[in-house]
């Protein structure tokens, strides 16, 4: 691995973490009014952060 694709890793990362603490905050009804429900969130944040 290249420093470059480790910074992009890692950068991916802390995306993922902040998606998922953001998400983890919001009550079941405002989760279900972004769309999703709250197992999704792992897997949302992922998308969003392109992991």
């Amino acid at each position: 691995m290249t420093i470059k694709s480790i910074v992009a890793w890692v950068d991916s990362w802390r995306r993922y973490r902040v998606a998922v603490s953001e998400l983890s905050q919001l009550s079941d009804r405002e989760l279900h009014d972004l769309g999703i429900t709250r197992s999704e969130i792992h897997s949302v944040a992922r998308q969003s952060a392109g992991i």
